[in-house]
């Protein structure tokens, strides 16, 4: 008898059966609210009507057309809806399918315009699973151990985290900028180095926000060398932080963005933005795929990007963020063992750490599992899985998130005391 890998792990019990909202059902209907959004992917909440009328339509109509060979409308015509709400320098957009595939186009792009093998990353960052995208990323060694070598021409540089270093954030950021010229100085020369990769907020690294001086040292210093400044929004865009893109909070000003998660509502698609003058530079055949720009996620996509514009998600995002902030903080006051609230929007970390002031990753478990068997679904992160994170779908109701306060208190009363 077959069975799923016995590596795949899960986060929680629930055999889901239907979702509505920021709700998920069970196969013996019992309710759960879902503040987990798929990994941040359901932007618009489960099966919300209209991207599912969007994708029923376009299944009747035609599934796959590969857009290399042909091309469809629905495609065509989100190319158009990007270009309203991605920064108006990045005009030419290429497809995939993840994430991961996404990294990998920017990394393959940013090596073929500049003509240098290096790039650098920010230590806590994530970036994929696949091999070069492994290879960028450092938030825990689970996601790149075990199939070395790795992809050369990779190199490190920190994060601006003022809870991992314990310093103030002006302090951390001055150590971050100091570091990233070090690195230039003795790791990979800016003659290089094509391309800095980074993300607003650190997702599976903590929940950890960068700031607008970080951002401003990385333009400064992409600008003097002719280095690429690639933005990771994957997971902080379509609205997760408040902003509509995540490097909206610090001004970022990518040369390259990449998106994915929450740009269908569920529906597998990925995509790069860089301007015409730096997509040109690409080399002839180098982007591609079979099923990027699949014509049911490309109409899933346009749903996706109604109903954030004609709803108004990205209001909502910042709205019910700063009340689910406050509420968590307020669970937080009466913990010692949770140490920071901190994140963006809807988009938000709650730190565990033990007596000694280390990383508590098996409190934070225990909370997250006490919170599930309450009904309310949440997922770890962090380096050690200290950090207990809420990410619903942007739709979620001010009396959702009270109700997702109340089981959150409730469950870290269980587990702490």
């Amino acid at each position: 008898m077959a069975e799923l890998s016995q590596i795949l792990k899960q986060a929680t019990g629930v055999v889901a059966a239907r979702g509505e909202g920021v709700q998920l059902f069970d196969e013996d209907d019992r309710r759960y609210l879902d503040f987990t959004a798929g990994i941040g992917v359901t932007s618009t909440g489960h099966c919300h009507p209209r991207v599912v009328a969007a994708a029923q339509e376009q299944v009747g109509r035609i599934i796959h057309a590969q857009y290399t060979t042909v091309m469809h409308r629905p495609l065509l015509t989100l190319v158009d809806r990007l270009g309203e709400v991605l920064p108006r320098h990045l005009d030419r957009m290429f497809f995939a399918n993840s994430g991961s595939e996404a990294i990998e186009a920017a990394l393959r792009l940013t090596r073929q315009a500049t003509g240098r093998p290096n790039v650098i990353v920010f230590h806590g960052g994530f970036h994929g699973r696949t091999v070069a995208a492994a290879t960028m990323t450092t938030s825990g060694t689970k996601f790149r151990s075990g199939f070395s070598p790795l992809m050369a021409g990779v190199h490190v540089s920190p994060f601006p985290d003022p809870g991992h270093f314990g310093w103030p954030v002006e302090q951390a950021t001055d150590f971050a900028l100091s570091q990233l010229d070090y690195v230039l100085q003795t790791l990979s020369t800016p003659a290089d180095t094509a391309a800095f990769f980074v993300e607003p907020v650190l997702g599976e690294g903590g929940y950890v926000p960068a700031n607008e001086r970080f951002f401003a040292g990385l333009r400064e210093r992409a600008d003097a060398h002719g280095i690429l400044l690639v933005v990771d929004e994957v997971q902080t865009g379509f609205g997760r932080t408040g902003k509509f893109w995540g490097g909206d909070h610090f001004g970022s000003h990518p040369d390259v963005l990449v998106t994915a998660k929450g740009l269908a509502s569920g529906f597998p698609l990925s995509a790069i933005a860089a301007s015409s003058e730096l997509m040109e530079k690409a080399w002839p055949g180098s982007q591609g795929g079979t099923y990027g720009a699949n014509a049911v996620a490309c109409a899933a996509a346009l749903a996706t990007l109604d109903v954030i514009k004609d709803e108004g998600l990205v209001q909502n995002s910042a709205d019910r963020g700063a009340q689910l902030k406050q509420a968590l903080q307020l669970v937080a006051d009466k913990h010692e063992q949770i140490t920071d609230v901190r994140g963006l929007g809807l988009m938000i970390g709650n730190e565990f750490r033990d007596a000694d002031g280390k990383p508590d990753p098996a409190t934070a478990t225990a909370v997250q599992q006490e919170a599930a068997r309450r009904g309310l679904l949440l997922l770890t992160c962090g380096a050690w899985g200290q950090v207990v994170r809420f990410i619903p779908a942007l739709v979620v109701s001010p009396d959702e998130i009270d109700e997702a306060a109340g089981l959150w208190s409730d469950a870290v009363t269980a587990v702490v005391g």
